[in-house]
C-alpha cells in the first residue's frame, strides 16, 4: 500500500493551484528546494511520477491529478473531523452517558435533554435507568459518565473516585385517601400519622427513606403493604389501604400533573412543620467533571432541578 503523506499532498495541491514551485514555496513559507524535495519524496512513496518539465515550469502528470482527486476527499474528511473535534472541545458535540434512578428520568433528565437538543443539537445524551445505588456502580466501571442518585445511598463526598454535586432537596408529601379524617387537617404533621397503616417498599432506598423520615418524626411506621411502583402505591392509598410518603419530584415528573397521578381518590398534603426531604445528587468520576460536554449536561440538569422546585435546588459541589 502506498504511503499517503498529508503534508506532502497539501504541497502538491498548492502547486496545482499556483502553478510554480516558487509561488508554492512563498505561499507555504518554504524554500523552493524544500518544496522540490518534499514532492520528490512523495513521488517515491507513491511509486509514480508526479511532475514533468514544461518549459521553465513544471506540470502535474495524469498520475498526480489522480492522486489529488482522491486527496481532496481526504482533505474534506479532515476538515469535518477538525470541525467535529472543535465542537467536542467546546462541549457542543460528542456523547455523554447518564445513569439515573426512575423518578429522576422524567423530572430531571428528560427536561435537560430537551433543552440541550435546542441549544446544543450536536451533543448526544444517552440515558440508562438504574437504581440509586446501582448508578454508582455503573459510574465506577465506566458504563456511564454521570450518575444521578440519592445522597443517602451514595458514597461519601470524601470518596476519592467521585466528584459530587447536589442538585435538589426534593420534598416528600404525604398521600392519604381522599376521605381520610386528616386529609383536610390544617397544619398536618408527619407525627399525626404515627398510628396509620403505611405503604412503602419492602427494601431498597425508598424503604429506608420512609423509615428514616418517620423515625425522625418520633415513630416507627407500621408497614401494611409493600410496593415500589408509584401507580400501585397511589392506587392502594385511593382504596383506603394506607398512607404513603411520595416525593414531589415523582408526582411532578412524567405524564400528568400531581392531581392526575394521585387521582380523585388521593389527597396529597404538604407537611409544613416537619417536611422530610430526599437529596438528589449528580456524580462524575473525579477529574472528568471539567469535560465540556459533561459540564453542559450537568448545567442543564441544574436548570431542570431549579425549575422542578424553585428555592429547593442547590448548586454547590461536595
Amino acid at each position: 500500500m502506498a504511503d499517503w503523506d498529508i503534508k506532502k499532498l497539501r504541497i502538491l495541491r498548492t502547486l496545482q493551484e499556483l502553478g510554480t514551485v516558487t509561488a508554492t514555496a512563498e505561499a507555504l513559507h518554504m524554500t523552493p528546494s524544500a518544496v522540490s524535495q518534499q514532492l520528490t519524496g512523495l513521488a517515491k512513496q507513491l511509486g509514480v511520477t508526479l511532475l514533468e518539465a514544461h518549459g521553465r515550469r513544471v506540470r502535474l502528470t495524469d498520475a498526480a491529478q489522480l492522486v489529488l482527486r482522491h486527496a481532496e476527499a481526504v482533505f474534506a474528511q479532515l476538515e469535518r473531523a477538525d470541525a467535529e473535534l472543535l465542537g467536542y472541545l467546546r462541549g457542543e458535540a460528542g456523547q455523554v452517558r447518564v445513569g439515573a434512578f426512575s423518578t429522576a428520568v422524567p423530572a430531571l433528565v428528560v427536561p435537560a435533554v430537551q433543552e440541550l437538543r435546542r441549544t446544543h443539537p450536536g451533543l448526544s445524551v444517552v440515558v440508562r435507568e438504574a437504581e440509586a445505588e446501582a448508578a454508582y456502580e455503573l459510574l465506577a466501571e465506566g458504563s456511564v459518565d454521570l450518575a444521578l442518585s440519592l445522597a443517602a445511598h451514595a458514597p461519601t463526598p470524601r470518596d476519592p473516585r467521585f466528584s459530587r454535586v447536589s442538585l435538589l432537596a426534593d420534598p416528600l408529601d404525604v398521600a392519604l385517601p381522599a376521605g381520610h379524617p386528616l386529609a383536610a387537617e390544617p397544619g398536618l404533621r408527619l407525627a399525626d400519622l404515627a398510628n396509620e397503616p403505611w405503604i412503602f417498599g419492602s427494601s431498597g432506598p425508598w424503604s429506608q427513606i420512609t423509615l428514616t423520615a418517620c423515625e425522625s418524626a418520633g415513630f416507627v411506621p407500621e408497614q401494611a403493604h409493600a410496593a415500589a411502583d408509584w401507580g400501585a402505591i397511589l392506587a392502594m392509598v385511593a382504596a383506603g389501604m394506607g398512607v404513603a410518603l411520595v416525593p414531589r419530584m415523582a408526582m411532578a415528573g412524567g405524564p400528568g400533573s400531581r392531581g392526575e397521578r394521585g387521582g380523585t381518590g388521593v389527597a396529597l398534603r404538604v407537611l409544613h412543620a416537619d417536611q422530610p426531604r430526599r437529596h438528589v445528587v449528580a456524580a462524575a468520576r473525579r477529574g472528568s467533571e471539567g469535560a465540556p460536554g459533561l459540564a453542559r449536561v450537568l448545567a442543564a440538569l441544574r436548570q431542570a432541578a431549579a425549575a422542578q422546585a424553585p428555592g429547593e435546588a442547590t448548586r454547590h459541589p461536595s
